[in-house]
Order: structure tokens, then C-alpha cells, then sequence
């Protein structure tokens, strides 16, 4: 459990780093999916389904959808 937590924290702090260095926007709004759904998995391996599948929802959603 604590290695998952931890491969999971650093793909969002690697994801995070993606999207600031990187110029395009369209890669950009790549990283930034992989990093919420690195957090909406976190979530949902720490118990709290209904606040990952929000996540996978709304934010990815809201992204996709909006760019």
C-alpha cells in the first residue's frame, strides 16, 4: 500500500512538473489529466471512492470536454 502511494505521489508531482515546463498547451493539458487521475486513483486506493470517481468526472471531464 505505501509503495502505490508512493509511485501515485510521484507520477502527480512528475505529471505537475510536465505541465508548468511544458510549451505546447495541447501537452500540457495532457500532463494535467495524467495528475488528476494519478490523485482520483490515490483517492480511490485510500478508501474514498465517491471523491475519486468525482475527480475522474468532473475535472477530467471539465477538461476534455472545455479543450
Amino acid at each position: 500500500m505505501d509503495s502505490l502511494f508512493m509511485i501515485f505521489s510521484l507520477g502527480i508531482v512528475g505529471a505537475s512538473l510536465m505541465v508548468i515546463s511544458t510549451p505546447n498547451p495541447v501537452y500540457s493539458v495532457f500532463w494535467l489529466v495524467i495528475a488528476f487521475v494519478n490523485a482520483a486513483v490515490m483517492f480511490i486506493s485510500l478508501g474514498l471512492d465517491y471523491i475519486g470517481l468525482i475527480f475522474i468526472i468532473v475535472y477530467v471531464g471539465a477538461i476534455a470536454i472545455l479543450f
